[in-house]
């Protein structure tokens, strides 16, 4: 998959815009290895900003390669795998919001997306992330509060930990 067409000189600009796609295609992102700044952690940085569930496997402290990887669990609110089964529940997540529920609101199901279970975020970011207005955003909020599916938590939400 590429923007350009066949036969046209690689760039470094070009393997950076490439990583968006990658991010877009993917219901997950999960990044096994990579230095503190590296095309994984451009790719991961776009997965964010979609609202994609973010893995990262952690690895020695002493390694250049794990330092992206810790940087993600750290900052961009990763969650750390170890095992391809943990791999596949954060895959899961995305695969049981989108297809488990084929009548599910797109609005409510992009939300959804936007929302983390760790960190709690303020509506006008899940406004950004969904790409939804922030008077849609609050609306939605609401109704998945009453239905148990977030939670406020100090200036922000978060998805609630049994919500799917």
């Amino acid at each position: 998959m590429s923007e350009v067409p066949c036969g046209t000189a690689p760039t470094k600009w070009r393997f950076l815009s490439r990583n968006r796609l990658i991010a877009a295609l993917g219901q997950a992102t999960v990044v096994v290895e990579a230095g503190w700044r590296s095309g994984s952690i451009n790719t991961a940085g776009h997965a964010a900003s979609l609202g994609r569930p973010l893995g990262a496997v952690p690895g020695p402290v002493t390694s250049a390669t794990s330092s992206g990887c810790h940087r993600l669990l750290r900052d961009y609110d990763a969650r750390c795998v170890t095992t391809t089964a943990e791999i596949r529940e954060l895959w899961e997540t995305t695969v049981g919001m989108t297809q488990g529920d084929a009548a599910a609101d797109p609005e409510q199901v992009r939300l959804r997306d936007a929302l983390s279970t760790r960190t709690a975020v303020p509506a006008q970011e899940l406004a950004r992330r969904s790409g939804l207005s922030v008077t849609r955003v609050e609306a939605l909020l609401g109704l998945l509060e009453l239905e148990g599916a977030v939670a406020r938590s100090g200036a922000g939400w978060r998805r609630s930990a049994g919500a799917a």
